[in-house]
């Protein structure tokens, strides 16, 4: 079966993240990379909602998700070691989690880059962690 990785921080589960997951996982089993409690506030500037147990038990918890785990590494690229033990075939990311430094790394693997258009399911709105808390401090 063809492997499918992506990876993210995932705090604040909402719809946008479950359809992502959707999608990616047309491609194969998809292994999801989480980012840590310590690199998502490295990263984000601010504690994490859920600690990073409580988001590994969401996201394996969703049916689209064959196996999800905590990134050992930090940074943007936290997830370098586990890309080398799992071998995927894809690395799936969104429009926004796309950056040339992401696709130099995981391109030098031999491993297919895909990008997602970021399309909600049938009518549902679009959704962002972003959003979500610019909404929440209104």
């Amino acid at each position: 079966m063809t492997k499918v990785f992506v990876s993210g921080c995932f705090d604040v589960l909402h719809s946008g993240h479950i359809r992502f997951f959707e999608e990616a996982s047309q491609y194969g089993d998809l292994y999801v990379s989480i980012g840590s409690d310590k690199t998502v506030e490295e990263l984000k500037h601010r504690k994490t909602l859920y600690n990073e147990a409580e988001r590994l038990y969401m996201v394996s918890a969703i049916k689209y998700v064959y196996l999800a785990f905590v990134a050992k590494g930090s940074g943007k690229l936290d997830f370098m070691e586990e890309i080398k033990q799992i071998k995927p075939d894809i690395f799936f990311v969104n429009s926004d989690g796309d950056s040339p430094e992401k696709r130099a790394f995981v391109e030098s693997l031999g491993i297919r880059y895909v990008v997602s258009n970021r399309i909600p399911k049938d009518l549902l709105p679009v959704r962002s962690t972003t959003a979500i808390r610019q909404e929440l401090h209104k």
